[in-house]
């Protein structure tokens, strides 16, 4: 899955970068997941973020994936965006 975020009114990269580390590891710790920055590292308003999971069961990679989407729209930081997924 990746998410565009949208972050308005951080001034410098190290803003962005803040909140990028944190939500990261709070989804880290939260779900248990891989997660990463993946595009636009240089931009200080649009961050994408990369998150992938292993399950034997789809249902499950479903659940916790919208899990994750409620959780990050609920964060408050910045938008959330465009959100792709896809399961193998």
């Amino acid at each position: 899955m990746t998410a565009h975020l949208s972050l308005h009114g951080i001034g410098s990269l190290k803003g962005k970068r803040s909140i990028v580390k944190s939500l990261i590891g709070r989804l880290k710790s939260r779900f248990n997941i891989s997660v990463a920055e993946v595009d636009h590292q240089d931009s200080k308003s649009v961050a994408v973020i990369g998150i992938a999971t292993v399950s034997n069961d789809s249902r499950f990679i479903d659940q916790q994936f919208d899990a994750i989407v409620s959780f990050m729209r609920n964060d408050g930081r910045f938008y959330l965006g465009q959100v792709e997924r896809e399961t193998f």
